[in-house]
């Protein structure tokens, strides 16, 4: 499934790309947004694969909410030809033009799709940077991944055995990027559990096979903003 954010500042138009979106079977429409600035405040709080943006927005234009799109891919779609250059050095996955065909649209979205498998590849470790220097971090090794105690900037990975490492100065965001979704899921803003160690859950708890000092299972919060995701894809 690709999960889509939709922003364009004309309703019409806004209501004709959902539309469209929405007879694509591979394509979910997390939220649709009028407003950019709406939309930023809000980004935090939405899990979605793919923006797709229009461009001349009054207040921000869509080059400048790229920007903030960190970890998330992004197809323009304008009336205007001249910002195409400008959108592939935001390293934009498409650049559609207005009017938008079905057709033309679906193209884009497969480009997506195929970047997204890609990336949730089989394998069996990531490289990636922590207190220890570079290290080797094995799927099959790895519990849950939470905000570090001396810096929200880094993560604090537990591993089997009760160990842990901590991965310096990288987002949840960019996490999910590297972690394969078939094992991993993110079930709040500060959590990313491996599935096989969910247990039992509620719509707003989650309680894992892991038990901690005292011999009681560890819980972890399962957000709202993440609710629908996890039951979609933990349940399937």
């Amino acid at each position: 499934m690709v999960r889509c954010v939709l922003i364009d500042d004309e309703l019409p138009g806004l209501t004709y790309l959902r539309r469209l979106c929405e007879q694509i079977e591979y394509v979910e429409v997390v939220k649709a947004y009028n407003d950019p600035t709406k939309f930023l405040k809000e980004i935090n709080d939405l899990d979605f694969d793919v923006c797709i943006l229009d461009i001349e927005m009054p207040g921000i234009n869509g080059l400048e909410v790229a920007k903030h799109l960190q970890g998330k891919l992004v197809i323009f779609s304008t009336a205007y030809k001249q910002y195409a250059a400008e959108a592939f050095d935001l390293e934009a996955i498409d650049y559609i033009r207005k009017p938008i065909k079905q057709d033309r649209l679906e193209k884009a979205l497969q480009k997506a799709k195929l970047y997204l498998e890609k990336q949730e590849a089989p394998e069996e470790f990531i490289h990636i940077n922590s207190n220890k220097g570079k290290t080797f971090l094995y799927f099959n090794e790895l519990l849950y991944i939470t905000v570090a105690d001396t810096d929200k900037r880094d993560k604090r990975a537990m591993l089997r055995n009760d160990t842990e490492i901590i991965l310096k100065n990288i987002s949840f965001d960019d996490l999910m990027k590297l972690l394969p979704r078939r094992i991993f899921i993110r079930v709040n803003r500060q959590t990313i559990l491996a599935k096989h160690v969910i247990a039992t859950y509620t719509s707003e708890t989650i309680n894992t096979n892991i038990l901690d000092t005292e011999g009681k299972r560890l819980q972890f919060a399962l957000n709202e903003h993440y609710r629908k995701t996890f039951f979609e894809n933990y349940t399937s």
